[in-house]
């Protein structure tokens, strides 16, 4: 009987070992947890996220998801220039779009084409979505040559050309639309803002905010991913006719402008530029007397087809030009990559929600992304 008590006895007192042992342990494992490689505790971790998720005007489950037919808080869609043949690649753009950002948001889509879209395109890309989908056509004037323009020396710029696209006739008319007329599709008439997208990209993370409604409250006019600098012999004298506008309307230039991003201490052309596959705008600036005025000098020099004008860095130089480097975004949260190049934010390859590699992803180390840094 002794013997057996004795027995019950050492049970106990090993078992009441074995529950601090568990809780030591705990509490060693919460203790080296609770801090983060940077020294952060966790509640602060948390805390900086949600007041991230705040300054992003807040997550879609705060806001309430937008239901796809109702109005949204502010007047955008996503807007892509394409064609027929270019379904495949916009699916899977709109595929991740719509996985990463857009089935909580339910932003409209806007596409246009120079010709009509086939029901096979419309119903492929209607397959993917729950917002509202509209498909246009260019309008009369807006695609082809302005009738100032000496055809016979266009082409002999294209069959000279030794550039990317150089030779392309259609890549000219589409950076003038791009340039100069998409804001002005009646589709897009009653938009405040608008998403550039484009087929055959790829966006890394999830985008727990609402892009365009963290513009309005900030007040920002543009937003922007990636910034290489544009290739020289397609701009050979977009710098020069630049300098020519300013001076004859130097009173659209305000003295505050980051126009120090595409110029150098010495006057010359950085050719830094906003790469505009992606760009996030408030269209009043496009819709601006100083945009257009800008704009109507440069197709009436004729850059876009006796050189290769590209659209982006005419918005970029008008950008530079026209704003502050306060009303303009980087949205260097936002994982993307377009056919090329591509922008990874740090450390996504660990932890976070992109999946992307950093290495791979080295857009961020650009030479004119430092310089925007730099800028004051």
């Amino acid at each position: 009987m002794i013997s057996s008590r004795r027995a019950v006895a050492v049970a106990k007192f090993l078992g009441i070992l074995a529950v601090l042992g568990l809780l030591v342990h705990m509490g060693t494992t919460l203790f080296s947890t609770r801090y983060n490689t940077n020294g952060q505790s966790i509640f602060e971790m948390w805390g900086n996220s949600l007041a991230n998720n705040q300054d992003y005007g807040g997550p879609a489950q705060a806001q309430g998801d937008y239901a796809p037919a109702a109005p949204k808080p502010v007047k955008a869609a996503l807007v892509a220039l394409v064609r027929n043949d270019d379904l495949y690649g916009l699916r899977k753009t709109i595929r991740e779009l719509e996985d990463r950002w857009n089935h909580k948001y339910n932003y409209p889509y806007i596409f246009l084409n120079d010709k009509p879209f086939s029901e096979k395109f419309k119903s492929g890309v209607q397959d993917l979505t729950k917002a509202t989908v509209q498909f246009g056509t260019l309008e009369p004037g807006t695609w082809g040559y302005p009738e100032w323009i000496d055809q016979e020396k266009a082409k002999h710029e294209r069959e000279t050309a030794t550039y990317i696209k150089g030779r392309s006739e259609s890549y000219r008319f589409m950076c003038r639309f791009q340039s100069g007329f998409v804001y002005k599709h009646p589709l897009l008439q009653d938009l405040d803002y608008y998403w550039r997208i484009e087929p055959d990209v790829h966006y890394y993370c999830d985008i727990d905010y609402d892009p365009f409604l963290y513009m309005q409250k900030n007040k920002l006019i543009y937003g922007w991913n990636i910034a290489p600098s544009e290739y020289e012999p397609t701009v050979r004298t977009l710098w020069n006719t630049t300098q020519e506008f300013m001076i004859r309307h130097a009173d659209m230039v305000p003295q505050d402008s980051m126009i120090d991003w595409v110029r150098d201490s010495k006057g010359q052309y950085t050719r830094c530029h906003f790469w505009s596959n992606f760009e996030i705008v408030n269209l009043d600036f496009y819709r601006s007397k100083e945009y257009q005025a800008y704009f109507d000098y440069l197709d009436r020099s004729g850059g876009f087809f006796y050189e290769r004008w590209g659209d982006a860095p005419v918005h970029s130089i008008a950008v530079s030009m026209f704003l502050k480097k306060s009303q303009v975004h980087y949205f260097d949260d936002i994982g993307y990559y377009h056919p090329a190049m591509s922008h990874c934010p740090d450390g996504s390859k660990e932890r976070g929600k992109c999946v992307c590699d950093p290495k791979e992803g080295w857009a961020n180390g650009f030479t004119c992304a430092k310089r925007w840094r730099q800028i004051s």
